[in-house]
């Protein structure tokens, strides 16, 4: 199995080898489902590909389309089972303030993931929440345990950004 990338080191605004971004991504894809036990089925496959292709959050019927077109099916559960099944196994995540979804960027790394969203292109990068955070702090104090912290952030990526070069 290919090393997984660094949760700490954001993906989707910076400029990176994207086709080794694919390709690792499946490799791991693929090495988790065995180790699971899981089917990464056909539609399975084509729906985190489909992901893949951008890092950007697509919603369940962005993704129906894609899948019809390639042959999948026109209904729903389709879609929303094959992302289900991208999320349990932590190769895809659901962008809740869009209601959509983003392939994960660090397949394979456990992680508490933040969410970059630029407001204008729909762009996601992905990085790891701070784990010192106030939020920790605070439900320590209240003897509360997180176990799981999701952040999502919107604004504008550089290439957004008037007057910031791209």
């Amino acid at each position: 199995m290919p090393p997984a990338s660094s949760p700490t080191e954001p993906i989707g605004f910076s400029r990176h080898d994207h086709g080794s971004c694919v390709h690792d991504a499946m490799a791991v894809a693929e090495a988790r489902c065995h180790d699971a036990r899981a089917q990464l089925t056909p539609v399975r496959r084509r729906t985190l590909e489909i992901l893949l292709e951008a890092h950007q959050a697509l919603g369940a019927y962005d993704v129906l389309a894609r899948l019809e077109k390639d042959g999948f099916g026109s209904k729903p559960p389709v879609a929303y089972r094959a992302l289900g099944f991208l999320v349990d196994h932590g190769l895809a995540h659901r962008i809740e303030r869009l209601n959509a979804f983003v392939a994960c960027a660090h397949p394979g790394a456990a992680h508490d993931p933040a969410f970059m969203i630029c407001r204008s292109c729909h762009k996601v990068a992905e990085a790891e929440a701070a784990p010192g955070d106030a939020l920790n702090q605070t439900a320590r104090q209240q003897g509360f345990m997180i176990e799981q912290t999701v952040v999502e952030a919107e604004g504008l990526c550089p290439a957004c950004q008037p007057g910031v070069p791209s």
